[in-house]
C-alpha cells in the first residue's frame, strides 16, 4: 500500500486482551472487565458443516441443535429448567466451517452455568425423543424454505458455484437428506468434531485470569484431545458467466449474482472491503443503491458482500425485482462493475467508506457478547491479538492505488455466476 490519504484515527479499541492456556491445554483470549457482574463465553469448534458425510447433509446444525437437549442426568425439560433457574442463556449452532456455541451468566451463578456447558459438550444424551423433535422442527423449517425465493436461489447458486463441494450443499441440510439422519451419525459427528486441538475460545467478563484457567480446564478439559477430521479442499467458485433460473409463479424474482473473491489473507483484503463497501456493502452509499434503487426504482433492497470462507472466497450480492425487470437489474450490476474496474470510484467516495468502515468497527463491541464473539472470530480468522489495534490504520492506509488494483482483481473479466427464482424476463 502507498502512503495513507489521511492520518490514521486512534484505534478503535485497545481491550486488554490476555491469551491464556490451562494445565490441559485449552488455549482461549480473554478480557476480563470487572464493570458488570456478567460472564459472555463464546466458543467455535473448526470443521462445522464441512464435516457433513456424503448423503448426509444437515448433521452439524442438526447436532448443534441437539446439544442442549438434555445432558448428564437432565433430560431436555429439565436441562432447560435448570438453565432457566440460573438464567443461564446457552445456545449452540453451526456454520460451514465450525460448530460452536456462546454462553451468558450472571458471575453469582458461573458455576451452575459452567457444570451445564460441560455436562452438555461432554455428556449430551441425544435421547430419541429430542433428536425427533428437533428433526421435525429442522423439517417444519426445509418446508417453508423450498417454497421462498430466497432460499431458493441461495441453493441454487452454491450448488452451481460449489459443485461437488461440501460449501454447494445447505448447512441446514434438506428435506432428501434431514430423514435419513440418525441419533448413530450424531453421536459420530460430535465425537469427530468437538474435541481440543481444534477448539477457539473468547471470554469475557467479571473472571480473572486464574478463575478462567480453571473454568476452562472445568469445561473443556474432559474433551478429546484431537478431532478427526475430513480434509476438505479448497475450492475457486465456478459458474462466473453463466445464468440459473429456478422457475416460481410469483411476480417477483430472487437474483443473487458472485464471482471468485479474495481471500481472508490476501494482501489485497483490506483494500477489497473499501471496493466492496463503494460497490454494493455501503447500504446507502453504496453505487448499487443509488443506480438499482434510487435512480431506476427496480428494487427495495441490494447489496454485495465479501464471504471468505475457510475453503473459499466469493464476491457475492443479491437483490429482488419485478420478473420483468431482472435482465435490467443484473445489466445495471454488470455496468457498476465494468465502471468500478476502468474508472474507479471517486476520493470522495473511497474516503466516505474508509470513514464508515472505521466508524462503524466499534458496533461490534458494544456488549460482552459481541466482544466475545469478536475475539473467537479473530483467532479464527488468524488476524492477531493486535487486530483491533491494527485494523482501522490499515483501512485508513488504502489509497486510490489499492482501490484501481484491487477492484481490477476483485472483478476481473466482470463475468457473474447469477442465480434467479421466479420468472425472470430476458435472462
Amino acid at each position: 500500500m502507498n502512503a495513507p490519504t489521511l492520518p490514521p484515527p486512534q484505534a478503535a479499541h485497545s481491550l486488554p486482551i490476555r491469551e491464556i492456556e490451562t494445565p490441559r491445554g485449552v488455549r482461549a483470549w480473554l478480557v476480563e472487565d470487572q464493570t458488570a457482574p456478567l460472564i459472555a463465553l463464546r466458543f467455535a469448534f473448526r470443521g462445522g458443516a464441512t464435516q457433513d458425510p456424503a448423503g448426509k447433509a444437515g448433521l452439524a446444525n442438526m447436532t448443534a441443535g441437539l446439544l442442549d437437549e438434555g445432558a448428564g442426568p437432565y433430560d431436555s425439560a429439565a436441562f432447560h429448567e435448570r438453565l432457566d433457574e440460573f438464567a443461564v442463556e446457552l445456545s449452540f449452532d453451526a456454520d460451514r466451517d465450525a460448530l460452536g456455541g456462546s454462553l451468558r451468566t450472571l458471575t453469582r451463578h458461573r458455576d451452575e452455568a459452567f457444570e451445564m456447558l460441560r455436562l452438555a459438550l461432554v455428556e449430551p444424551r441425544f435421547d430419541e425423543d429430542a433428536v425427533e423433535r428437533i428433526r421435525a422442527q429442522l423439517t417444519a423449517g426445509l418446508k417453508h424454505e423450498a417454497k421462498d425465493p430466497d432460499s431458493i436461489v441461495g441453493r441454487a447458486f452454491a450448488e452451481a458455484a460449489f459443485p461437488g463441494h461440501p460449501y454447494g450443499l445447505a448447512v441446514n441440510g434438506s428435506l432428501e437428506t434431514t430423514p435419513g439422519l440418525k441419533r448413530a451419525d450424531i453421536a459420530a459427528l460430535k465425537g469427530r468434531v468437538i474435541a481440543r486441538d481444534n477448539l477457539i475460545i473468547g471470554i469475557v467478563g467479571a473472571i480473572s485470569e486464574s478463575e478462567a484457567i480453571a473454568a476452562l480446564d472445568r469445561i473443556f478439559g474432559e474433551l478429546p484431545a484431537r478431532a478427526s477430521l475430513t480434509a476438505t479442499p479448497n475450492v475457486a467458485p465456478a459458474g462466473a458467466g453463466t445464468v440459473i433460473v429456478k422457475t416460481i409463479d410469483i411476480p417477483q424474482t430472487a437474483l443473487r449474482f458472485g464471482r471468485p473473491g479474495l481471500g481472508r489473507k490476501d494482501a489485497d483484503f483490506i483494500p477489497a472491503m473499501v471496493v466492496n463497501h463503494i460497490f454494493g456493502g455501503g447500504v446507502f452509499q453504496s453505487r448499487l443503491f443509488k443506480e438499482v434503487r434510487e435512480k431506476r426504482g427496480l428494487a427495495y433492497s441490494v447489496w454485495s458482500s465479501i464471504v471468505a470462507n475457510d475453503h473459499a472466497a466469493l464476491l457475492f450480492g443479491g437483490t429482488s425485482t419485478k420478473n420483468e425487470r431482472a435482465a435490467e437489474s443484473i445489466a445495471v450490476i454488470r455496468e457498476q462493475i465494468d465502471d468500478l474496474t476502468r474508472n474507479g470510484p471517486s476520493d470522495e467516495e473511497i474516503e466516505k467508506a474508509k470513514k464508515f468502515i472505521t466508524g462503524s468497527y466499534a458496533l461490534r463491541f458494544d456488549s460482552s457478547t459481541k466482544i466475545a464473539g469478536q475475539l473467537v472470530h479473530m483467532q479464527l480468522d488468524e488476524l492477531g491479538i493486535d487486530w483491533m489495534q491494527r485494523r482501522n490504520g490499515l483501512v485508513w492506509a488504502v489509497t486510490r492505488d489499492d482501490v484501481m488494483r484491487t477492484a481490477g482483481r476483485l472483478f476481473g473479466d466482470g463475468k457473474l455466476l447469477v442465480a434467479a427464482a421466479g420468472q425472470p424476463q430476458g435472462l
